[in-house]
C-alpha cells in the first residue's frame, strides 16, 4: 500500500513539472496564446512567458512606436503576489507603408517575450497561473480593436529548468534576435532640413548597410514617411532623418533612441547630440544588395565592367568616334607595325581618359557631391564647352581647317596624319561621347565599385576601359583582318568628310541638352558661339593654305585661334541660371504617355491606391535613355499597357545634379541612368529592368506588376 502511494504521489509530482496548455484564443483577425521558454521556473529565477499572435494574411499589429498612426500591443497582467513582470521584448519591426504615412508593425506570427521573476519564497511544487490581458489594434485597409484574456500554468521547481520542447528554442530565437545594445556610438546634428544621425562600431562591420533604417522609440522626433539616405562610412553610416514635431519645440531633444536595422541584426542606439565622426560618412551611399552589385566582388566586378566596355562600343553615342578610328585603321590596313602603334596609342588615350574620370569621380563623391557615371554632363559649362569641341571637330572632318599638318596630301595621306598622337586623342574623345551611355553589365559593376575604396573603384574602371579599347587595340594584331580593308586612296577622303556629319549631329544634341539644363538663354550663347568658332576655323584653315602655297599664315591663324578662346569661355562661361520654366515642360507636353516627377512620396501613395508604378530615371544627356525613349516608352502599344493597368509613370530626371535621385540610384547599386523600376500594385519592392528596353518587356512588366 505504502509503494502504491509513493508511485502515485511520483505521478503527480510529474505531472506538476510541465505547465498546462491553454487553447488559443481567436480574436477576430489573429490567434493569439501565452507560450513559455522554460517548463518551470525556480524561486526568485526569471522566465520569460511570450505573447504569441498569428496575424492573419494581409493584416498587421503594431510596434511601440507605431509610427504615423495605430497603437501598439499592450498586456495587462495578474500576478499571484510577489510575482514581478517586465516590460515586452519588442522584436524589430517592419515599415508598413499606408498611403502617405509610414507604420511600424508586424506580420504573420511574431512572439513578444516578457520576462516574469518569482519570488525568492515562492514554494517548489505549487502551479502558479499568469493571466494576461492583451489589447491589440489589427489592420488592413480598415483597424480594428481586439483583445483577449490568456492564461498561463507555471511549475514551480528547483534547479535548472528545462525548455519547453515546443516552444523553447521560438522564445529563445527571439529573443536572441531583438534589438539590444551591441557597443554602437550614436551622434546626430541639425543639418539644414534634416538631422544627420552617425553611428559608429565595431558591430556594424561586415554588414550589408543597404537597407539600413532607423526606428525611434519616440513617435514624434522624425517624420516616419521621409526616406532616410544613407552614407557610408569607414566605420559606419550617416542617416539623413527628417525632423519631426519634437524638433519643431522651443526645446528640441538632447538624445535619440531606437533602433537601428540593417543587414538582418537589429541594435538598440542611443544618440547624443553633439560633433558627427569623420568615420561615419565619406564613401558615398551604400548600393543595394538584392539588385545590384553589391555581393560581386573585385573579380566580378572587374569582369562585369570588362563585358560593359565591349558593349559600350555598339551604343549610338559611340558611333561616330568608332568610325573615325576606323576610317584611321583602314589606311594602315598594309602597315601592320603602324595600325599596331596606333591601336595602342587608342588604347593609352582610352585607358588615361577612363582612369581620369574616375578619380575625379571618386573625389567629388568623397567630397559630399551626389554625382554618378556621366557627372561631367550634369555641368552647363562641360556641355557647352563639349558641344563646341564636337563641332570643332566635324568642321576638321569637313576639311576646314587641318590639325597637326598642312592641306598637302590630304587625300592619301589621312593616315599619316592620324598618327599616335591622333589615335590617343580619338580613344580620349571616345571616352568622352561615350559618358552619356551606360551598357549592359556596366550598371552592378560600376555600382559596386562606387562603394568600395579607391584602388577597387579604380582597377574596375580600369576593366571597363580595357574593355571599351579591346576591339581596336586587338585588331591589328589579328593576322590577316586589317589586310580584308581596301587600300588607301581618294575614297578616304570622301569618307572621312562624311564622318563630319554624325559629329555635326552629336553638337546639335549637346546643344539641346544645354537648352534643358539652362533654359532658353543658353541657346542664344552656344549658337553664337557656335557661328565663332566656325569663322575661327575658317581663319586658321585660311592660314594653313597661305602657309601652304608660300605667303604669310600667321596673322590669320592667330586671329582664329584668339576667337576660338574667346567663343569657348563665353560659352562656357559658369554663369547658367535654371531652366525656364517653359523648357523644363516642354518635354512633358510632347510625351505620349503622362507622367509625374518621381519621389519616394508618390511611389508609396500609387501602391497604397493598389496602382502599379513604372518609375524612368532618365537624363537629357543620356543617349541611353533617348533611344529607349523613342524605340520603347513612346510605342501605341506600351501607352495601351499603361491605359489597361492604370499604372503610375514617374519620372526622376537626372539631367541636372539632384542629391535625392543619386541616393535612391545608389540604393538600387546604381552609378548613373537609366535605370527602370516597376513597382507592384499590392507594395513590395521593384523589379529593376533591363538598360535596354523593348515594348514587350515594358508591356509584360507591367502586366506582371498589376497581379504582385
Amino acid at each position: 500500500m505504502k509503494r502504491l502511494l509513493a508511485i502515485l504521489l511520483a505521478a503527480l509530482a510529474l505531472a506538476g513539472a510541465a505547465p498546462a496548455v491553454a487553447a488559443p484564443v481567436d480574436t477576430g483577425h489573429l490567434e493569439t496564446e501565452l507560450v513559455g521558454r522554460d517548463l518551470s521556473v525556480a524561486p526568485g529565477a526569471t522566465t520569460y512567458v511570450a505573447l504569441r499572435q498569428k496575424i492573419d494574411k494581409g493584416w498587421h499589429t503594431y510596434w511601440r512606436n507605431s509610427g504615423d498612426s495605430g497603437e501598439a500591443t499592450r498586456i495587462q497582467w495578474t500576478l499571484p503576489a510577489g510575482w514581478r513582470a517586465g516590460d515586452i521584448v519588442w522584436p524589430a519591426p517592419h515599415r508598413q507603408p499606408t498611403g502617405p504615412l509610414m507604420n511600424y508593425g508586424y506580420q504573420g506570427e511574431v512572439l513578444l517575450p516578457v520576462p516574469v521573476t518569482a519570488p525568492a519564497d515562492a514554494r517548489p511544487g505549487q502551479i502558479v497561473t499568469l493571466t494576461a490581458a492583451a489589447t491589440f489594434l489589427v489592420c488592413e485597409e480598415i483597424c480594428v480593436p481586439e483583445q483577449a484574456t490568456l492564461t498561463f500554468s507555471l511549475p514551480v521547481k528547483e534547479g535548472l529548468a528545462e525548455p519547453d520542447p515546443q516552444w523553447g528554442r521560438k522564445v529563445a530565437e527571439a529573443l536572441a534576435a531583438a534589438p539590444a545594445p551591441a557597443g554602437l556610438t550614436g551622434v546626430f546634428a541639425r543639418q539644414g532640413p534634416v538631422v544627420a544621425l552617425a553611428i559608429t562600431g565595431p558591430a556594424l562591420k561586415g554588414l550589408d548597410l543597404a537597407d539600413a533604417y532607423f526606428f525611434p522609440f519616440e513617435s514624434t522626433v522624425i517624420d516616419h514617411a521621409k526616406p532616410q539616405p544613407i552614407e557610408r562610412g569607414p566605420e559606419g553610416l550617416t542617416l539623413a532623418l527628417t525632423p519631426g514635431y519634437a524638433f519643431q519645440q522651443p526645446q528640441p531633444p538632447k538624445a535619440l533612441a531606437g533602433v537601428l536595422a540593417l543587414g538582418g541584426k537589429a541594435f538598440e542606439v542611443s544618440a547624443a547630440e553633439g560633433a558627427l565622426p569623420a568615420a561615419a560618412s565619406g564613401l558615398g551611399p551604400p548600393p543595394k544588395a538584392a539588385s545590384s552589385g553589391a555581393g560581386l566582388g573585385l573579380v566580378p566586378a572587374a569582369l562585369f565592367a570588362f563585358l560593359g566596355g565591349v558593349i559600350l562600343n555598339l551604343m549610338p553615342c559611340v558611333f561616330p568616334i568608332l568610325a573615325m578610328k576606323a576610317a584611321a585603321f583602314a589606311g594602315h590596313a598594309h602597315e601592320r607595325k603602324a595600325a599596331q602603334g596606333q591601336g595602342l596609342a587608342f588604347l593609352a588615350g582610352v585607358l588615361a581618359t577612363f582612369l581620369a574620370l574616375a578619380v575625379i569621380l571618386i573625389a567629388v563623391r568623397a567630397g559630399g557631391a551626389a554625382v554618378g557615371w556621366g557627372f561631367q554632363l550634369q555641368s552647363p559649362p562641360v556641355v557647352a564647352g563639349l558641344a563646341l569641341l564636337m563641332l570643332a571637330v566635324a568642321l576638321n572632318l569637313s576639311g576646314v581647317f587641318e590639325v597637326g599638318a598642312s592641306l598637302q596630301g590630304t587625300g592619301a595621306g589621312l593616315a599619316s596624319r592620324n598618327g599616335m598622337a591622333g589615335a590617343f586623342f580619338t580613344g580620349a574623345l571616345a571616352v568622352v561621347v561615350a559618358a552619356p551611355c551606360t551598357a549592359p553589365f556596366m550598371a552592378p559593376a560600376l555600382g559596386w565599385a562606387l562603394t568600395q575604396s579607391a584602388p577597387a573603384a579604380l582597377t574596375v574602371f580600369l576593366a571597363l576601359g580595357l574593355g571599351f579599347a579591346a576591339p581596336f587595340a586587338l585588331a591589328p594584331f589579328v593576322p590577316g583582318l586589317l589586310t580584308r580593308l581596301p587600300r588607301p586612296g581618294p575614297w578616304m577622303d570622301v569618307f572621312r568628310k562624311a564622318l563630319a556629319f554624325p559629329m555635326y549631329g552629336t553638337a546639335a544634341w549637346l546643344a539641346w541638352v544645354l537648352v534643358v539644363q539652362a533654359g532658353n538663354i543658353a541657346l542664344a550663347r552656344i549658337l553664337a558661339a557656335a557661328v565663332a568658332v566656325g569663322l575661327a576655323a575658317w581663319l586658321i584653315g585660311m592660314g594653313q593654305r597661305r602657309r601652304a602655297t608660300g605667303r604669310g599664315a600667321a596673322p590669320a591663324m592667330l586671329a582664329g585661334a584668339l576667337l576660338a578662346l574667346l567663343a569657348a569661355a563665353a560659352a562656357v562661361w559658369p554663369n547658367y541660371a535654371e531652366p525656364a520654366a517653359e523648357a523644363a515642360s516642354t518635354g512633358e507636353a510632347e510625351a505620349a504617355i503622362p507622367y509625374e516627377a518621381w519621389s519616394p512620396e508618390k511611389v508609396v501613395a500609387a501602391q497604397a491606391a493598389g496602382k502599379p508604378v513604372f518609375v524612368n530615371f532618365t537624363a537629357a544627356w543620356c543617349v541611353t535613355c533617348q533611344v529607349n525613349e523613342k524605340v520603347a516608352l513612346s510605342r501605341q502599344g506600351v501607352a495601351d499597357a499603361f491605359s489597361q493597368t492604370s499604372a503610375v509613370y514617374l519620372k526622376g530626371d537626372w539631367t541636372r545634379k539632384d542629391a535625392v535621385i543619386e541616393a535612391e540610384l545608389a540604393r538600387h547599386g546604381r552609378a548613373g541612368v537609366p535605370l527602370y523600376l516597376v513597382y507592384g500594385a499590392k507594395g513590395g519592392e521593384a523589379v529593376v529592368l533591363p538598360q535596354i528596353l523593348t515594348e514587350g518587356l515594358i508591356v509584360r512588366a507591367l502586366n506582371d506588376a498589376r497581379a504582385r
